[in-house]
């Protein structure tokens, strides 16, 4: 799936990056078995010690999420892109490379602003792109994002919410006011958690809040809302 980036130097970076999430999947694997099987699974996905366990975990949008952000950034002609959950930089290689390939196909400027609290994260995540030769395209801002996106500057046309789900509501509400009349917003994993996403989907499927959606059924659910003019 790498291949669509048309990138040797991303894609190098992202099949080092892939490499490393095969290698931890044993560990998380036998992480929550250990949990179903004490029958101590909560029904919270981002619980305390969950949230502990995967701090130095490579928990990435899947690749087929990651391609299908890049060519909906491509068709929007994309300058402008949010994406709250950075983590190790996966799914922000592929919207810095759409950005970087807009501009340099239309001109103008572009960046992908991108938020993680962890700050040893946002340290990998910037070694990861300027490795991939994107770095110049990226902001990564360190904090809780419901501050860090205040004020972006200029209407969003692209927002991609792949981080802790009880922010992702909260988020949201800090970034509909930015976001510009046809942007797209990508949620993931909102039919796996259908209940720990209710607020959110509250929001972006009625119409009267200035949202058309669609939920795609793959891999967890990926709901893909548009903003109205």
């Amino acid at each position: 799936m790498t291949a669509i980036l048309c990138d040797p130097r991303a894609e190098a970076v992202l099949e080092r990056l892939a490499g490393q999430a095969d290698r931890q999947e044993a560990e998380m694997t036998a992480y929550y078995d250990a949990k179903r099987r004490a029958a101590k699974r909560t029904t919270d996905p981002d619980s305390k010690a969950d949230m502990d366990f995967v701090r130095d975990k490579l928990v990435a949008l899947d690749p087929e999420k990651c391609a299908l952000c890049y060519l909906l950034c491509r068709s929007l002609g994309a300058r402008r892109v949010v994406e709250f959950g950075t983590s190790f930089g996966v799914s922000t290689i592929y919207l810095a490379a759409a950005v970087r390939d807009n501009v340099r196909e239309g001109g103008g400027e572009g960046v992908v602003i991108g938020t993680e609290i962890e700050p040893t994260k946002a340290s990998v995540a910037n070694a990861n792109l300027e490795e991939a030769g994107l770095a110049a395209y990226v902001d990564v801002r360190v904090g809780d994002a419901r501050e860090t996106l205040r004020g972006i500057g200029a209407p969003v046309d692209f927002l991609l919410l792949d981080s802790w789900i009880p922010l992702v509501r909260p988020v949201m509400d800090v970034m509909a006011p930015q976001l510009r009349p046809g942007a797209i917003v990508l949620c993931d994993n909102v039919e796996r958690y259908e209940k720990e996403y209710a607020d959110y989907t509250a929001l972006v499927r009625d119409p009267g809040n200035g949202f058309r959606s669609v939920l795609l059924s793959h891999q967890g659910g990926l709901e893909l809302s548009v903003k109205l003019p």
